[in-house]
């Protein structure tokens, strides 16, 4: 049988929803490629996979730049198998307040979030296409829908890569690639947000924030529908978080 493959792009802690998107694909016997635009993190992380009997490697890539894009589906072709599944779940939330915030600062985000969502949803929808199955998935946030301070530049780029996805899916849904968002709407029980926050979950009380391995396993759900029935878009948020 061909290799199946799962690409998950901004992997990174153990405890976080990249990882838990690279634990349920493995788990589910595809061949898992964890990437990242630093190494250490991601190596970690796919240690682990294959300590666990899981067959993983991690790939560098900086989505804003589009030439390492391209090298980076280029080394995932090289692998050889057919490309499953690709999650695209690249970019924090940037924050800055709007009077000191620079062109610059609001262009990475950007660049992170949309810019590099387009390229490697291009390079992935065009392999896809060609085998006429797979699915691409975004993680989207609160920020797809509204702008807030201090994330203006955050809000602007999520939709910005909302559009994106739409379009996709309207373009190669018909070409047999299913192309979905998915709107992450609370905080995340993940290593980054603790670290930054370490007494919010306490706070968030009891299921007060996103476990990571739940979200990952709606992902999958969204991967594995019949194409009579395909999500195009779906929000996620704890029972108790008002919306």
């Amino acid at each position: 049988m061909t290799k199946k493959i799962a690409v998950i792009i901004g992997a990174g802690a153990e405890r976080g929803l990249g990882a838990a998107l690279a634990r349920k694909a493995a788990h589910e016997k595809r061949h898992v490629v964890v990437a990242a635009r630093t190494d250490d993190a991601i190596q970690t992380l796919a240690n682990s996979l294959r300590e666990a009997g899981a067959s993983a490697n991690a790939i560098t890539v900086d989505v804003a730049d589009e030439q390492r894009v391209l090298d980076f589906f280029q080394s995932v072709d090289a692998i050889g198998g057919s490309l499953d599944l690709v999650a695209y779940n690249a970019g924090n939330a940037f924050t800055n307040d709007t009077v000191s915030m620079t062109g610059e600062f609001f262009e990475t985000a950007w660049r992170v979030c949309c810019l590099g969502g387009f390229l490697c949803g291009r390079e992935a929808t065009k392999r896809m296409a060609q085998q006429g199955n797979g699915s691409l998935l975004y993680t989207g946030a609160t920020a797809s829908l509204r702008g807030r301070p201090p994330f203006m530049a955050f809000a602007s780029a999520k939709a910005g890569l909302r559009s994106v996805a739409s379009t996709f899916a309207r373009e190669f849904g018909p070409r047999g690639v299913h192309v979905g968002h998915v709107i992450v709407d609370g905080g995340i029980d993940g290593e980054r947000l603790n670290s930054r926050n370490p007494t919010l979950k306490e706070k968030m009380g009891e299921n007060g924030m996103l476990d990571p391995d739940s979200i990952a396993e709606t992902y999958w759900q969204v991967h594995m529908q019949h194409p009579s029935a395909w999500t195009f878009e779906l929000d996620l948020r704890p029972y108790k978080e008002t919306f």
